[in-house]
């Protein structure tokens, strides 16, 4: 663990006063598995650890969605949530672009340009999650209510129900 490494991410914490921990790890680009091999090289189990994701909604405008590294995004539910019929993961290069962050190692603070950031509702369970802190194999741990409140966050129901659909 590093407290000493500075990021965007932990600059937009810190102006706002929320108390955080760095971690590090070995990062390794395996895409759809970012998030797991963090969660491992952090030691944290799955549930407390969280992707982000940038979606664009009906070609129009971007969000960012938060859910647990272990589970899959409905997209469905994203678009509905932002009053839309539509959405995507917005490409690389795009998130990139609006961000700041290079991809694995997307952040919710401290981004570039600040995009409506969505909370898979379990994240209210918590006392603290772990959420990518700026940089590839960073990783900060924080209050869900501080991750909440210092991007006007909301939570939502966001991921696909495994249960109900075996065969998803």
């Amino acid at each position: 663990m590093s407290e000493t490494i500075e990021t965007p991410t932990t600059h937009f914490l810190a102006a706002h006063g929320i108390a955080y921990t760095m971690h590090d790890y070995d990062y390794v680009s395996d895409p759809g598995k970012i998030g797991l091999h963090a969660a491992a090289g952090i030691g944290i189990d799955n549930e407390k650890v969280f992707k982000t994701l940038m979606v664009e909604i009906d070609k129009k405008q971007v969000v960012c969605a938060v859910i647990p590294v272990h589970q899959k995004m409905n997209l469905k539910k994203v678009a509905a949530l932002f009053g839309g019929k539509n959405a995507r993961m917005l490409g690389a290069e795009k998130a990139e672009a609006l961000t700041g962050f290079q991809v694995g190692g997307i952040s919710p603070f401290g981004s570039r340009t600040q995009v409506p950031v969505v909370f898979e509702q379990s994240v209210l369970k918590l006392d603290l999650m772990y959420i990518n802190g700026g940089g590839r194999g960073l990783v900060v741990g924080l209050a869900p209510a501080d991750a909440l409140r210092c991007v006007n966050g909301q939570t939502a129901d966001l991921t696909v129900d495994l249960t109900a659909d075996p065969v998803a």
